[in-house]
């Protein structure tokens, strides 16, 4: 049972913050935006360290020196591996008119489906790791911190629902349609999730090099999408608070509940 919630909670985070578009006006303002932005990187950024990478190499601890391979290869892999995604999927990110990847005769809308299912794959493979590791018994991970993850990436999923679901609202979509458009983002999340975590209960020695994975590719998304567009313009000093705020929250629910 506590598996099924903690795969979920993502995308409940994500339906919270779509929900946003019945209670706020037609544009979400810049400040916010440059908040909810910077706050979504820092939660991103330390999950990827606290919950991914150090328990990637305690796992391995008795190879000494060595034990930072497997985060070392898993994490240039996930960069990797969301680099090609990036490039062969036809996608356009909100509040652009261009879209990126090969040229295609998707849809706008469709275009930026894809463009939300590549930026939330990451956190859903995350959270799928966590629960294989605590399943596993792996050095560092437990139930509680496993839930940690989840609650946290949950967390920064309300921004994200809000982020994607105003605009949406902005561009001429009825309140109900850009809700259903926003809370739809985040099922990639649990089904990206249960694909690691069968994966990782079939190749338990590779769980090292699949929790570093999910970081490398979670900080692809940030370094990527969510820094850039949360630094250009003005009001990026709010950027900086809000990552602030979200890298100490994730520390702490990851020490306190891990």
């Amino acid at each position: 049972m506590a598996l099924i919630f903690g795969l979920l909670i993502p995308l409940l985070g994500t339906m919270l913050g779509a929900a946003f578009v019945f209670l706020m006006k037609d544009e979400m303002s810049p400040r916010l935006q440059k908040s909810l932005l910077g706050f979504a990187s820092g939660v991103m950024v330390a999950a990827s360290v606290w919950s991914l990478l150090i328990p990637s190499m305690d796992m391995v601890a008795a190879k000494g020196a060595w034990s930072v391979v497997p985060a070392a290869v898993g994490f240039l892999a996930g960069i990797a591996f969301l680099l090609l995604l990036d490039e062969l999927t036809p996608h356009l990110h909100i509040g652009t008119d261009t879209p990126e990847g090969p040229r295609s005769h998707l849809s706008r809308t469709a275009m930026l489906a894809l463009a939300v299912t590549i930026h939330n794959l990451p956190e859903g493979m995350a959270v799928g790791v966590v629960f294989a590791g605590a399943g596993d018994g792996a050095a560092g991970l437990s139930l509680a911190g496993a839930l940690a993850v989840s609650i946290g990436i949950a967390i920064q999923n309300v921004p994200e629902g809000a982020i994607i679901s105003m605009p949406m609202r902005a561009a001429g979509n009825s309140r109900w349609r850009s809700f259903v458009i926003g809370s739809l983002s985040g099922a990639v999340e649990p089904v990206g999730a249960l694909a690691v975590l069968l994966l990782a209960s079939l190749m338990t020695p590779a769980l090292p090099y699949l929790l570093s994975f999910a970081a490398g590719a979670m900080f692809y998304v940030v370094i990527e999408e969510l820094i850039p567009e949360a630094s250009e313009g003005e009001h990026s000093n709010l950027s900086t608070i809000g990552f602030a705020i979200g890298f100490v929250l994730m520390m702490v629910l990851d020490v306190v509940m891990g």
